[in-house]
Formats: structure tokens, sequence, C-alpha cells
């Protein structure tokens, strides 16, 4: 099966299974793989562009995202294009546990490499108690 558009509901779910995977991880060089060497990102405010570019943010993400845990979910695709909504766990540097929320807008090559990746997140302040993504499971996102 490949994982190339034009994308049905099983190879987008597929898709976002394995960004999931590979951003858990933590593994800037192995997800940068993923893209094409032109790839367009907004995260945030950010704007990063090329595998170089791509690298080097997430490289600075988890220098400082420390126990990153990450999980997404399908919200919806067309012929070369997937939707998700995800949530992801850590903390920072003076221990402080944080529930980031977001959702993304992908674009792909007809190769499978994503050409475009655009995030919107949100940050939460949480203590470790309230940690409700367990690292050692692949499950969705977690009911709120």
């Amino acid at each position: 099966m490949t994982l190339s558009p034009p994308f049905d509901a099983e190879t987008a779910r597929l898709k976002v299974q394995a960004a999931q995977d590979a951003w858990n991880t933590r593994d800037p060089v192995r997800v940068a793989a993923a893209y094409t060497p032109d790839s367009v990102w907004r995260n945030r405010s950010e704007f990063v562009r090329g595998t170089a570019e791509i690298v080097a943010f997430l490289t600075r993400k988890w220098e400082r995202e420390h126990e990153y845990v990450l999980r997404k979910s399908l919200w919806a695709f067309g012929d070369d294009r997937i939707a998700v909504r995800f949530q992801y766990e850590w903390h920072d540097d003076e221990g402080q546990w944080w529930r980031s929320y977001g959702n993304e807008n992908w674009e792909f090559a007809e190769s499978g490499l994503m050409r475009r990746r655009e995030a919107s997140i949100n940050d939460v302040k949480i203590t470790e108690s309230e940690r409700r993504v367990d690292p050692d499971s692949t499950d969705e996102i977690p009911a709120e």
C-alpha cells in the first residue's frame, strides 16, 4: 500500500500514524526525511523552509521540550491534503508541564513527501498529575 496521494480514509489514517510515530522519536533528521527538500512550514509564528531549517527547528524544539509525547488524529482529507488535530505533553527546564493543543494542515507532493505544513498551537500549563497522554501507548488523543 502506498502512502502517496490521492488519499483515501485508510491511507490518510496511516499517514497520520506514520507522522505521529516519527515525531515521537524526537529525531530531527528522521522527521525531516518525510518532507520535500523545499518544504514550507508555518509553526505558530515561525516560518521554516527546506530540510536544513526543518532539522534546526526540530533540534531547538526538542532541546527545550523534555519528555515530549505526541498524539495525532485524522480530522479530514482530500486528494493531496490531510488535516489533523493533535495534543502533546512535555516539560520545560524548570519542570513545568505543558499540554500543547493544535491543528495542522498538510499538503503532499506526488511522491508522498509533505511539501507544506501549517500548524496552529496553543499551550496550557498542567501539573504532572494532570498528564493524560501515555508515553507507552499509541492510542489516539485522550478524551477531554
